[in-house]
């Protein structure tokens, strides 16, 4: 059994504040000028020179630099994991609701919690899976009158599951590597190897690699340095002194934030329903915060 250190009270803040950040997304990816792989892939791409300098200015300390060679395929997965994630997530988005392409991609707990089970022999208590319904619940009420079922949807929604999927490879990966590698080269490793991976699919899509306006260059400016470098950042960070499927249901913050911003920013109302799923969210990760797994 491999040996998790215990949840760190900055490192919950760190994951909730970087969930915060990453809740920024879908708003950007709708306002984005482009289409939807190449938003992706200008979200990694944009975000390479700030991740490089911040990998120059940190220097590794000597174990995790020793490892990192060892290291290096890992982070290729982490990349090629992320990479799947951001363009099956934004397919879907194109082919069903945003409601439901948002619950079923926070589907990827359930699979972290079976994962770090099979794969970190992390213990999974009873009280874990009762806080991980109770936020799921949340998340559902959160997404409301938008969830609807259309058959005609459906590959949309599937594209909604399997990026849970992805996700969860991600932050499998991420989870054990960030052990012995530093935050700063697992990001600039894994979001260059997500970029590389993108832009073939961008191009073969016949995506508009380009906005066509100022203000399309800020929106996706700001998904590169507020959503992925920060927010994914704080995340990555955070995950070394958190077991990831704590981690992971931390993260279903992120649907709050985000209704909170589409609130304040695209003046989308949140009604009852939302708030009690958005309470219900919090009550959850808090149960998870007491439960008695986060050693494992």
């Amino acid at each position: 059994m491999t040996t998790t250190p215990p949840a760190s009270p900055y490192a919950v803040a760190g994951l909730l504040l970087g969930a915060s950040a990453i809740g920024l997304a879908p708003i950007l990816v709708r306002l984005s000028e482009i289409g939807p792989v190449a938003t992706a892939f200008q979200r990694l791409f944009l975000a390479l020179p700030a991740l490089a300098l911040w990998a120059w200015w940190s220097k590794p300390k000597p174990a995790e630099d020793s490892r990192a060679p060892q290291a290096g395929k890992w982070i290729v997965l982490a990349g090629a994991f992320f990479a799947a994630d951001l363009a099956v997530w934004h397919w879907s988005i194109t082919l069903t609701s945003v409601a439901n392409a948002t619950l079923l991609a926070n589907l990827a707990p359930i699979l972290v919690m079976l994962g770090a089970w099979l794969l970190f022999r992390e213990q999974v208590t009873r009280r874990f899976v009762l806080a991980l319904a109770v936020a799921l619940v949340g998340v559902g009420l959160l997404m409301g009158e938008r969830l609807h079922y259309v058959r005609a949807q459906l590959v949309g929604d599937a594209l909604g599951v399997l990026t849970a999927a992805f996700y969860a490879g991600y932050l499998l990966t991420v989870a054990r590597l960030r052990r012995r590698v530093s935050t700063a080269a697992i990001m600039l490793g894994s979001s260059a190897t997500g970029a590389a991976l993108l832009l073939p699919l961008a191009v073969a899509s016949g995506e508009n690699l380009w906005p066509a306006s100022a203000p399309g260059w800020v929106v996706l400016a700001t998904l590169a340095l507020v959503s992925h470098v920060a927010g994914q950042g704080l995340i990555t960070w955070a995950l070394a002194h958190l077991p990831a499927s704590y981690g992971s249901v931390t993260l279903l913050w992120q649907p709050v934030a985000a209704a909170g911003l589409a609130w304040v920013l695209l003046a989308e109302p949140m009604g009852a329903l939302q708030v009690i799923g958005a309470a219900l969210v919090l009550i959850g990760i808090v149960l998870v915060r007491r439960a008695k797994n986060l050693r494992s």
